[in-house]
């Protein structure tokens, strides 16, 4: 893919590149005609594994619930855990697999495929990501030349969402800059608010951390290099992003809570700090994807683009990275049912079900953006479908399962372990580069 450029969130009105939509859904969509077939699944059942949870995983429930009322199928949703690949291969080991599953790891896809445990996409489904997705997206879902995954839910990981009534307190302005970010976190801390959440207890989110510096000070050609395992982790490029992650992470009043409390603290929390409490947070930023915006209106009182705003990822190098990250459909089983499930989740008429419930974005460039609920997703999404294919995926979820996607193993735990230790950056290389050195050889 081309080098990542910068991300600019405007706000979006009106609608997509495809044009009006002409979608139904059960979410309150227009009256007009679905825009995919779907053939009759009377009483079939099937079963969904994804490692979605809470709000994501009741916004998915109003996804399949469309899917049940066009095609008379059953859907039963099964919640994997962190660790969905240990949990699918047991299953597919056991002989009981799910029929479709939502993998986050492209890396996952591509080993999955290459032992033979994915089913194919057939025509139907083929023709609605030519028709709704740039080839980018398509080909992260496709393995030695044949396509087997639907990218259904994306994610822009570039992103730093605020607390605006802490940042008027401390007479902050949005930062665009790592040294500006770094002054305002300072300031912010001068004036009594915590100024980073840090959701450390989920060992994920440091993943991002990581790549979004690591992406803005080394560039797209490292990037593409470490993610392949084609440089070590030794690599003085990952020394100059761990120090500059550590200036951060090493400074317990920039981090609410200090280190200990950053690693007790789960995702979901991390948002909640920054976002409930009103005027008063315990924290004034928290940084992770657009699917925050469905934490902050679920879990807290505070209203996007008034209580709660977002600012691109600052720029540690020359501009602001754009990491991207989704979720990707597969069949596991053969059949009419997985296949069908797979070319409504391709389609415009799934996606716009939960645009509208917020906390998502979609890679379907023909979904309209008037789908999302207010303007900062819109424009959040309008910069995703404009980057094309000028994006870099999650570095992590490239990686083997077992070093970019395991709870408390691999990548996950050699960060969570340097979020204690911020000073070992030698320590934190020698780790992660055993850690990706057993990976990629099995």
């Amino acid at each position: 893919m081309a080098a990542a450029g910068a991300l600019v969130l405007t706000a979006a009105c009106g609608g997509g590149d495809g044009g009006g939509d002409k979608e139904s859904g059960s979410d309150g969509g227009t009256d007009s005609a679905a825009t995919v077939q779907l053939p009759k699944l009377d009483g079939q059942k099937l079963q969904v594994a994804a490692v979605w949870t809470g709000t994501e995983q009741k916004n998915f429930g109003k996804v399949l619930d469309e899917f049940e009322k066009r095609t008379g199928a059953e859907v039963s949703f099964v919640p994997t855990g962190d660790s969905i690949s240990t949990f699918l291969g047991t299953k597919i080991e056991g002989g009981e697999p799910p029929d479709v599953a939502m993998l986050p790891q492209v890396g996952a896809l591509k080993q999955f495929a290459a032992k033979g445990w994915l089913k194919p996409a057939d025509s139907a489904v083929k023709a609605q990501l030519g028709n709704n997705f740039s080839q980018g997206w398509q080909d992260l879902g496709a393995h030695e030349g044949k396509q087997y995954g639907v990218y259904f839910k994306a994610a822009n990981k570039s992103l730093v969402w605020y607390n605006t009534a802490a940042f008027t307190n401390a007479g902050v302005q949005e930062p665009k800059t790592w040294d500006d970010f770094m002054t305002a976190a300072r300031t912010l801390s001068d004036s009594g608010v915590a100024p980073v959440s840090v959701g450390g207890a989920d060992g994920w989110t440091l993943t991002d951390w990581f790549e979004n510096i690591y992406l803005s000070q080394a560039g797209p050609e490292k990037y593409d290099q470490l993610a392949a395992h084609e440089i070590k982790w030794t690599d003085p490029s990952v020394e100059q992003a761990l120090k500059t992650l550590g200036d951060l992470f090493g400074d317990k009043t920039l981090i609410a809570g200090g280190q200990s409390g950053a690693l007790q603290t789960e995702f979901p929390k991390s948002v909640t700090q920054a976002f409930a409490g009103g005027d008063q947070p315990e924290a004034a930023m928290v940084f992770e994807g657009d699917f925050v915006a469905g934490n902050i209106t679920s879990d807290t009182d505070a209203k996007i683009g008034t209580d709660a705003k977002v600012f691109p990822f600052p720029a540690v190098g020359d501009e602001s990275p754009v990491v991207s990250g989704g979720d990707v459909a597969v069949a596991l089983k053969d059949g009419k049912g997985p296949q069908a499930l797979l070319t409504f989740l391709a389609s415009t008429d799934a996606a716009k079900i939960w645009a509208g419930a917020g906390g998502f974005i979609s890679p379907n460039k023909e979904l309209d953006l008037k789908a999302y609920p207010d303007d900062v997703q819109r424009g959040i999404a309008k910069a995703l479908i404009d980057a094309g294919d000028d994006f870099r995926f999650d570095m992590s979820d490239q990686a083997p399962a077992s070093f970019g996607g395991t709870k408390g193993a691999g990548e996950w735990k050699a960060l969570q372990d340097f979020l204690k230790k911020p000073a070992d950056v030698s320590g934190a290389q020698k780790q992660l580069e055993a850690e990706a050195a057993k990976a990629y050889k099995s």
